[in-house]
């Protein structure tokens, strides 16, 4: 089973399990760029994940339901809504998401201080269901 890792541990990490676990998170977005630095193979429907919290503690297990690769600018209102963090639409959705994205952390795990995503960029639109909670 994959480990499922929402952002890095601290408090985005923390809202987004919460968000996971109270059934508000359906839907998650990755990077293409992110799966290949790392040498994952892509999700795809049927794979579960244990879902880890800040602390590295399994506190969940989810379930892809479904697995669709587009461009940034492809994303649409229903998938960022279904991020359940508080996002009313995709400009809001996509600005949120920019600012993780072009952050020191993640610019740092691909090891690519000028890393930026545009309009073209390939995200991965994965939707998942709560299979197991573990609190």
């Amino acid at each position: 089973m994959r480990v499922e890792e929402f952002a890095f541990p601290g408090p985005l990490r923390d809202r987004l399990v919460g968000a996971v676990l109270s059934g508000a998170k359906t839907s998650t977005t990755g990077l293409v760029t992110e799966y290949e630095a790392e040498d994952e193979p892509l999700p795809r429907a049927g794979t579960r994940g244990a879902v880890v919290d800040s602390a590295g503690r399994i506190v969940a297990v989810t379930e892809v339901t479904d697995v669709r690769i587009v461009r940034l600018d492809e994303v649409d209102l229903r998938h960022a809504l279904d991020e359940g963090e508080g996002y009313t639409t995709v400009a809001e959705w996509r600005a949120g998401h920019e600012t993780f994205w072009h952050g020191e952390e993640l610019r740092a795990a691909l090891g690519d201080p000028d890393f930026t995503v545009d309009d073209g960029t390939r995200v991965i639109l994965e939707r998942f269901r709560l299979v197991a909670d573990f609190r």
